[in-house]
C-alpha cells in the first residue's frame, strides 16, 4: 500500500505539513479545532432556543388576541 498523505494545515494563507510542526503546535492546533466545534455546537444550541424562543412568544401573542375583552 502506498503512503497516505496528510493534509496540509492553512495558518492565514500559509500551508504548514504536521510533520513540520512542534509537538507544543499540534497540541494548540487541536485545542483550537475543539474550540472550533464547541463554538459551532454553542450556535447551533443558541439557533434551537432562539427558534424555541420565538414558538412561546408566538403561542403567547395568539393566546392573548384570542382572550375576549372584560369590560370594566
Amino acid at each position: 500500500m502506498g503512503k497516505q498523505e496528510k493534509t496540509p494545515i492553512t495558518i492565514d494563507g500559509v500551508e504548514y505539513a504536521e510533520d513540520d510542526l512542534t509537538d507544543e503546535q499540534k497540541v494548540m492546533i487541536n485545542h483550537l479545532l475543539d474550540l472550533d466545534r464547541k463554538i459551532s455546537s454553542a450556535q447551533f444550541n443558541i439557533d434551537q432556543l432562539n427558534v424555541g424562543r420565538q414558538a412561546f412568544m408566538n403561542m403567547l401573542k395568539s393566546s392573548l388576541e384570542a382572550e375576549p375583552e372584560t369590560e370594566e
